[in-house]
C-alpha cells in the first residue's frame, strides 16, 4: 500500500528545493555534511561501532565525591577501574554467525547459470556479506558498492553507515537520488603524513571527488575530480542509477546500539564499582575519630570519600577515641544485579542465551524458544537482504558477461539464508516420519550446512547410484555364469 505525502513533507519538500535553487550543488552539499556529521544518527552510527571494538564510555569515568560546596569533586587518590564486559560486541557475533554462519544456497533452473554464479558468489564472497552483516548491525545500514577491475571481475566496496549519506528519492528509502560517501584519508605532503577528510559524490553518471576542508569542498587533484564507473575499450559506460546498494537491519534502520548502549554501560560500570571496592579494602572499615575536631557536612563527606575516615566532638567533649564502621561489599548483590542486566540485554539485542542449552539433551520446543528472539529479528533481516542482493544480480550478471561466461539478463535465481540453529534432527525427523510426511531430497539438501550447490549434490548422488546400479548388475551376471548351462546353451536341468 502506498500513501501520499503529508502537508509536513510537502513543505518541506518545497523548502528543500528552493534551498537548493537558492545555492549552487557544491554548497548544498557542504551544508548537509554539516548538518549530518553534527546529527544524533550519525554519533550513534559511530558508537556502534566503537562499542564492538571496546571503546565504550566507561574509559572516561572519574572518580567522584562532594566537595565542601556541595558540587562533585574528582577525586585522583582512589582506584578507578576501567573494566569492560564487552555484551554487546557478543550480541553482534551471536546475531551474524546465526544469519550467515553457514553458506547461503544458490538455485537455479539454469545449470550453467548455477556454476557461473558460484564462480562469483565464493567464500570470499562470504566473508564480505558476514562484514556487511556486523556494519549493518553496528548502523541500521551498511552499503554495498559494485565495480570492476581491469580483467571484468566483480569487487565489492563495503562501506559502513557513518560514511554514507543518502539523498533518497522516496519516503520509503528504496531509491536513491544521488548519496555523498566522507571518510577519512592520509596523504602526503613532502614526506609529512597528513590526515584529509574525502567527500565522494555518488551520482547516476559517474563519481565527483573534492577535499573537504573546514566544511568547504574543494576539487580532489590528486584521486581525479570526475571518474565513470565501468570503463570497456576506452569507453565510458554508466548505470541507470546509482551503483550502492543498501543492506539494512531492519526496515525503520534501526541500529542494536540504541537499544542496548544504556545496558551495556551499567554493565561496565557495575564491574567497575566491584573492581573499585575491593581494591579499597582498607576502607572498609571507616573510621569514627571522637573528640579531637568537629566538622561541617561539606568536610564531612570529602573525608569520608577521601580519607575513609570522620571526626567528630560529643557534647561535653570527654571520651575521645577511634571507633571502626565497617561497611561489607556484598558480591552476591552484584552478581544480582549483572545477571539481570545480561539478560536485559541479550533480549534487547534480539540475541540468546546459549547458557541455557547446556544442561542435559533439550528437545526441539526448548530450542526453539530460546532461539525465538533472535529468529523473529532475522526474518525481518532476511526479507532485507533478499531484496539488496536482487538489486546486486544485476552487477553480478553484467560481470558473468564481461568474463565470458554468459549472458543470464532476465534469469530467476533463489537465495536461501541457511540459520546456523541448534536443532535436534533425530526429533524432528522422528515426528515427521510419524506424521507420514515425505520430504524431497532437494528439499533436505537445501538445510545441510556444507552444502551450497543443491543441484551439484543431486548430480553426485545421481552419479554415485548410476555407479552402484553398475557393480551390482555386473555382480549379477557374474552369479548366472556359475551356474554353468546347459549343451544347448539353457541353465541345466535336475535330470542332468
Amino acid at each position: 500500500m502506498i500513501f501520499g505525502p503529508t502537508q509536513t513533507e510537502i513543505f518541506n519538500q518545497i523548502i528543500k528545493e528552493g534551498a537548493a535553487s537558492a545555492m549552487n550543488d557544491v554548497q548544498f552539499i557542504e551544508s548537509e555534511i554539516r548538518k549530518w556529521r553534527g546529527s544524533e544518527a550519525w554519533k550513534e552510527q559511530v558508537t556502534g561501532e566503537r562499542y564492538y571494538q571496546g571503546f565504550h564510555d566507561i574509559l572516561n569515568s572519574k572518580r567522584t565525591a562532594i566537595g565542601e560546596n556541595g558540587e562533585l569533586q574528582e577525586v585522583k587518590n582512589l582506584p578507578n577501574k576501567h573494566d569492560i564486559d564487552n555484551q554487546y560486541a557478543i550480541a553482534i557475533d551471536k546475531k551474524t554467525n546465526y544469519f550467515l554462519g553457514k553458506p547461503i544456497a544458490i538455485e537455479t533452473d539454469n545449470k550453467s547459470y548455477s556454476y557461473a554464479l558460484h564462480k562469483v558468489l565464493n567464500k570470499k564472497f562470504m566473508k564480505k556479506m558476514k562484514n556487511v552483516c556486523k556494519k549493518s548491525l553496528h548502523g541500521g545500514i551498511a552499503w554495498v558498492y559494485p565495480y570492476f577491475d581491469l580483467e571484468g571481475k566483480l569487487k565489492l566496496s563495503i562501506f559502513p553507515a557513518y560514511e554514507i549519506l543518502p539523498e533518497w528519492k522516496d519516503k520509503e528509502h528504496e531509491e536513491l537520488d544521488f548519496a555523498i560517501r566522507v571518510y577519512d584519508a592520509i596523504e602526503y605532503q613532502g614526506t609529512t603524513e597528513v590526515k584529509v577528510m574525502k567527500v565522494e559524490v555518488y551520482r547516476p553518471d559517474g563519481i565527483y571527488r573534492y577535499v573537504l576542508n573546514d566544511y568547504a569542498l574543494i576539487p580532489d587533484i590528486v584521486q581525479g575530480a570526475y571518474s565513470p564507473y565501468l570503463m570497456v575499450d576506452n569507453k565510458a559506460y554508466q548505470w541507470d542509477k546509482v551503483p550502492l546498494i543498501a543492506f539494512k537491519y531492519n526496515n525503520e534502520e534501526v541500529p542494536v546500539i540504541r537499544r542496548t548502549k544504556c545496558l551495556q554501560d551499567a554493565i561496565n560500570e557495575m564491574i567497575s564499582m566491584f573492581h573499585n571496592n575491593m581494591l579499597e579494602d582498607n576502607r572498609n572499615t571507616i573510621l569514627i575519630i571522637k573528640n579531637y575536631d568537629g566538622t561541617n557536612l561539606g568536610e564531612f563527606r570529602r573525608n569520608l570519600s577521601t580519607y575513609g575516615a570522620v571526626k567528630v566532638r560529643s557534647v561535653d567533649g570527654n571520651d575521645g577515641g577511634v571507633d571502626a564502621l565497617q561497611i561489607e561489599v556484598n558480591a552476591e548483590n552484584y552478581n544480582t544485579i549483572l545477571e539481570l542486566l545480561k539478560m536485559a540485554l541479550i533480549e534487547n539485542a534480539r540475541s540468546f542465551d546459549g547458557k541455557l542449552l547446556k544442561s542435559g539433551t533439550p528437545n526441539q520446543m526448548n530450542i526453539l524458544s530460546v532461539y525465538n528472539e533472535i529468529d523473529i529479528d532475522t526474518n525481518e533481516m532476511e526479507t532485507e537482504y533478499q531484496a539488496a542482493l536482487e538489486e546486486l544480480l544485476p552487477y553480478i550478471n553484467t560481470a558473468l558477461q564481461l568474463q565470458g561466461l554468459g549472458d543470464f539478463t532476465g534469469e530467476e535465481v533463489e537465495f536461501t539464508f541457511n540459520r546456523d540453529m541448534l536443532i535436534n534432527e533425530s526429533e524432528i525427523l522422528g515426528t515427521l516420519s510419524n506424521l507420514g510426511v515425505k520430504i524431497s531430497q532437494r528439499t533436505l539438501l537445501k538445510q545441510v550446512p556444507w552444502i551450497d550447490d543443491v543441484d551439484k549434490e543431486l548430480e553426485e548422488v545421481k552419479k554415485e547410484q548410476e555407479e552402484n546400479m553398475e557393480v551390482y548388475g555386473d555382480a549379477f551376471t557374474q552369479n548366472s555364469d556359475m551356474f554353468g548351462s546347459g549343451k544347448d546353451g539353457n541353465a541345466p536341468t535336475g535330470d542332468e
